[in-house]
């Protein structure tokens, strides 16, 4: 009888504890699951946001890792992504300067007779509207007299830049129709080291080349090979992408837009296993605000960090112990700062951005990129062991929550510009040039001494014709966070070549 009892008791305790085990697991399952469901909606949305500025049809899905089969399927990837990316040739002009005499070449006063000479470059680009807009990189169309893209069809169309970030290496172009096939924004925060991916471009002029690999790493920074690019969280994959690859398409499985293509690691210039490409987070954000603004909204929190470097020589002990945090420390704050006005303090560890963690300063860099000026996020810290959450509003550069747009930075220069016709540029002996025909009382052109009448025939060494060319170089410098000072070469009809370097700080309120 008591045996009997004793088993009964038992029994019902082990059932409570597997009960006990069940719910348990179960609870931490389905928490789980609804936190990562909750942090991919919230990335999604933001990428959504970019695909509905360019009325991309249908949802954005989550980037799938194999098919059912649990092998990677290349066929519907390749065939959806090959009408999408186009060959983009472009054609620039390059000028050799003369000089009369030492005195000349040393004092900047040259003669303005140069012999200019044609340049052919290639590269790629998506389509990602059907009424024709198109990334590329920055590098390809720089400097470009003309674009030409051609169609998978071999149809070749004219077009138009829309206007350039040379700090995240993103171009936007536009070519006219109404029925084009482009590629739908996929989600690059889904992507998973190892997962497949392919690189559609169009190398050493071999167009329509697919090339697989897999994702090596993300969030890359300090990128060799990527000049100084502004951006610190790379895609990193090895599948191969060589000269001509540039500005294409990186995928995932389904075909949706993850990444452009935009640099490699190599010595020669060719494919040596590393490929680098901007996030569609970023690139997607970036082709959205030129297209909207003339240039790109750029927010900021405010912050300064610990030059790591720096400390390793001076205090290696230091820097060995700041480098192991999780998390990027507050070392001081920038003038009117975002976050010190929000209530962060010196040695605050910032741990996450709207619930996303935040690991390094790469991370940190590839979060804000999704934000613009007067945005308010969720930023964690860690204060002496205490969590503590802040909404900050965040800020652009100057300090402020304006957006600006790129017809407001030009008309901080006070001037008014018309075009030359190629009868006169033949007389003055120039293939260039954009002559000033007003120029305002309260301009930075009036400061730095440029009246009427004065020839602009390059800015920053790009060869002007119009002032949408001055808009898009002076908003491109403008939306950097490097220094925001031109070059203008120029003249007037009856003096030597002039150059007059303007701060372009001076006209942000």
């Amino acid at each position: 009888m008591n045996t009997v009892k004793t088993k009964n008791i038992l029994g019902v305790i082990v059932i409570a504890i597997l009960s006990s085990l069940v719910t348990i697991f179960g609870y931490n399952y389905f928490n789980k699951s609804n936190t990562i469901s909750s942090a991919a909606s919230t990335t999604t949305t933001e990428i959504k946001e970019y695909a509905d500025s360019f009325n991309q049809s249908g949802s954005v899905h989550l980037t799938n890792l194999t098919t059912s089969e649990g092998y990677p399927d290349f066929t519907v990837a390749a065939a959806k992504s090959v009408d999408g990316v186009v060959h983009v040739k472009v054609k620039s002009i390059s000028q050799q300067q003369q000089y009369s005499s030492p005195f000349d070449f040393f004092f900047g006063f040259g003669e303005r007779n140069m012999q200019p000479r044609e340049q052919i470059g290639f590269g790629s680009g998506v389509i990602i509207s059907k009424d024709g807009y198109i990334i590329t990189n920055n590098h390809v169309i720089e400097g470009a007299t003309e674009v030409s893209v051609t169609l998978n069809n071999n149809k070749e169309y004219v077009a138009k830049v829309i206007g350039t970030d040379p700090q995240t290496d993103i171009g936007l172009i536009k070519i006219e129709g109404d029925d084009f096939d482009y590629l739908t924004f996929g989600n690059s925060d889904a992507l998973q080291v190892g997962e497949w991916v392919l690189a559609v471009g169009n190398p050493f002029n071999l167009t329509s080349t697919v090339t697989a690999g897999i994702v090596s790493a993300k969030n890359r920074g300090n990128v060799v090979g990527g000049g100084n690019l502004g951006i610190q969280s790379f895609i990193q994959v090895d599948a191969a992408v060589n000269r001509g690859n540039s500005g294409g398409a990186l995928v995932n499985t389904k075909g949706e837009l993850v990444g452009i293509n935009t640099a490699i690691f190599s010595q020669s210039g060719d494919f040596n296993g590393l490929a680098f490409a901007v996030p569609i987070s970023i690139a997607g954000k970036v082709a959205a605000d030129l297209k909207q603004f003339g240039n790109v909204q750029r927010a900021v929190l405010g912050i300064m960090v610990p030059n790591i470097e720096m400390l390793k020589r001076q205090d290696p002990e230091k820097a060995k112990e700041l480098s192991q945090i999780e998390g990027v420390q507050v070392d001081d704050f920038a003038d009117r700062s975002a976050a010190k006005a929000a209530g962060l303090e010196k040695g605050d560890v910032i741990k996450s951005i709207n619930g996303v963690k935040i690991k390094n300063f790469a991370g940190l860099q590839d979060q804000l990129s999704r934000y613009r000026p007067g945005d308010k996020i969720k930023v964690a810290v860690d204060r002496k062991d205490k969590n503590l959450t802040f909404e900050v509003e965040l800020k652009n550069e100057a300090g402020n929550t304006e957006i600006q747009k790129g017809d407001d930075v030009v008309d901080n220069l006070g001037a008014t510009f018309g075009e030359i016709s190629t009868d006169r540029k033949q007389k003055l002996g120039i293939n260039s040039g954009v002559e000033v025909t007003n120029v305002k009382s309260n301009g930075l052109f009036r400061k730095e001494g440029i009246n009427k009448g004065f020839i602009i025939m390059r800015v920053n060494n790009t060869p002007v014709n119009s002032e949408s060319d001055i808009t898009k170089i002076v908003s491109s410098v403008t939306s950097s966070s490097q220094d925001k000072v031109i070059l203008i070469a120029g003249f007037y009809p009856n003096g030597r070549t002039q150059y007059i370097a303007i701060d372009l700080s001076q006209g942000i309120k």
